[in-house]
């Protein structure tokens, strides 16, 4: 077995054993058969291509370098690999081989057709010298090139049915690589019809649908979810229709009871065309047996009292159809009187400390509440609420405190800035200032004030007579002690009182009589101290009395 050839046809024989089909089938038989879009088999086919090559005595290359060629080429043939459209739309799927240098010879260019991996179809053709050309197919008159050339093969499908769906090979004829070829997912989308809506069901032990959801012809099938506060199990089934579409039924169960009628569970669907999920809120509907509940007492029916009475209340599914007053002795009191689901007492009396019954019946089933009373022979004494007052005191004395710490700080407030004010005086060196004299023309007798805010020698008098002011230290910029606090209470009251003491000092001026010259002398009232307030400084630098002087 030296011979080329029957190497080759050894080779061959071994390869076709891996090739699916039957045995009686020819090599080229079984070449046709291949499933392209398998790489195992892909490869396969080139193995085949390349034996049949030497045994024909064409081998020009070697099985690597065919490889490596398929692989290369493989790439060349661009198109979009997913393209969604809808029923009635027009699609395009577009194609182009990329040969920037120009060394691929391109013959032919063949859209194929393949449904889910089923036998393909031809559906369109070019060829420069022969033309455009549609074989018969199911979208045949519905499918045709965009243009008639190899570079842009591209091919348009108006209108667009749910059949359509499936891959579109676009497949290159070229010299010398061979066939090269593309692949495009074509997904046709239909939006489905959904809707909700609740499972009448009655009371009982076991889990059954209470809920249903249904999204109806989608394609794809839509997924649906629940969203509900009660455990419950969801059970899905997928129904695929004639013509591709698929109808999702989801379905929620629970045990029911007269606790969850009327309660609301959500479904959602999600679905590719929809852009948020869809809700629906379904109202369970479960029919039970009546829920009795009594209302009216207050365990404060005495002897004597009045109006008194008792309403029997229900909720039941499907409605109430009747309802029963009862007592547990069997006979209900004289003094009661029974309207309907009310049970009016006239006058409460000892006969009235029973049991009574309220029963009530639907078309599922009976039910019954007690309610014992219990008589007292006279009202029980009803105890004051003192919350209002004790919330009206807390309240009072809060308002009061913070009324109290207002005053506080306005009077801090009112002393601070009166100590400032005593504190930011002019500093001005030692004035003496002499308020009138006698005729006497040397000024001798005359009463001088020597005024000075910045030496301890400040507030001192001077006088003929000797007459002398003790210092005052509040205000000079040293800590105040207790004095100075009580002194400077006393200057606040003197400085309130200055107009009226104004006024009394204007009667001790008068006119001297042994005086040639009649003119006003002053007079001057002896006081315990020096008024400091009453000094004030001017802008040139001297200091005057706010008391208006006559000399």
């Amino acid at each position: 077995m030296n011979n080329k050839k029957d190497i080759a046809a050894l080779e061959a024989a071994q390869i076709t054993r891996r090739i699916p089909g039957r045995k009686d089938m020819s090599y080229c038989d079984r070449l046709r058969e291949l499933d392209l879009f398998s790489l195992e088999q892909r490869r396969l086919r080139g193995d085949l291509i390349q034996v049949f090559k030497i045994l024909n005595g064409s081998d020009k290359g070697n099985p690597a370098e065919f490889y490596h060629l398929k692989a290369v080429s493989g790439q060349r043939v661009k198109v979009i690999p997913e393209v969604t459209a809808y029923p009635g739309d027009e699609v395009s799927l577009r194609c182009s081989f990329v040969d920037p240098n120009g060394e691929v010879k391109k013959s032919q260019v063949t859209w194929i057709r393949d449904i889910y991996h089923e036998k393909k179809q031809n559906i369109a053709v070019y060829n420069p010298m022969f033309g455009e050309s549609y074989p018969e197919s199911s979208i045949k008159g519905r499918v045709s090139f965009r243009t008639s050339s190899l570079d842009d093969p591209t091919i348009v499908i108006n209108p667009v049915k749910l059949e359509d769906e499936g891959s579109y090979i676009c497949e290159y004829a070229t010299y010398p690589s061979g066939n090269e070829e593309g692949v495009t997912k074509l997904y046709v989308l239909a939006k489905p019809v959904n809707y909700g809506d609740a499972i009448q069901v009655q009371e009982g032990p076991k889990s059954v649908p209470v809920a249903r959801c249904v999204s109806s012809s989608g394609k794809p099938p839509a997924e649906i979810s629940w969203i509900s506060s009660f455990p419950g199990n969801v059970t899905t089934e997928n129904q695929t229709n004639a013509n591709g579409t698929v109808t999702v039924i989801s379905t929620f169960s629970l045990v029911p009871s007269g606790l969850i009628h009327d309660y609301v569970v959500t479904c959602q669907v999600h679905h590719k065309t929809l852009v948020t999920p869809e809700k629906f809120n379904i109202k369970l509907n479960v029919n039970h047996s009546p829920v009795v509940s009594i209302s009216g007492y207050d365990d404060n029916w005495y002897l004597g009292r009045e109006g008194a009475s008792l309403v029997c209340q229900s909720r039941a599914n499907p409605p109430a159809t009747s309802v029963t007053w009862k007592a547990a002795n069997g006979k209900i009191p004289d003094s009661v009187q029974v309207n309907g689901d009310v049970l009016q007492v006239k006058k409460v009396d000892p006969s009235v400390n029973t049991t009574f019954i309220c029963e009530v019946t639907n078309s599922v089933g009976v039910s019954q509440r007690e309610l014992s009373v219990f008589v007292r022979e006279s009202p029980p004494e009803r105890q004051v609420d003192n919350a209002g007052v004790v919330a009206g005191a807390v309240i009072g004395s809060l308002l009061a405190i913070f009324v109290v710490g207002g005053v506080l700080a306005a009077l801090f407030m009112c002393r601070r800035r009166q100590r400032n004010y005593r504190e930011d005086h002019g500093t001005y060196d030692t004035k003496t200032r002499v308020f009138g004299a006698k005729n006497n023309g040397t000024g001798a007798g005359a009463l001088s004030y020597k005024y000075c805010e910045s030496s301890s020698e400040a507030n001192t008098e001077k006088s003929s007579n000797n007459f002398h002011v003790p210092p005052l230290n509040y205000g000079v910029g040293v800590a105040p002690t207790a004095q100075d606090i009580l002194l400077g209470q006393e200057l606040d009251d003197v400085e309130k009182s200055k107009f009226s003491m104004l006024e009394y000092d204007e009667n001790y001026d008068h006119f001297d009589e042994n005086v040639n010259e009649n003119r006003p002398v002053l007079q001057i009232q002896d006081h315990d101290c020096y008024l400091d307030d009453d000094m004030e400084s001017q802008r040139d630098g001297s200091v005057i009395s706010r008391t208006a002087v006559y000399v």
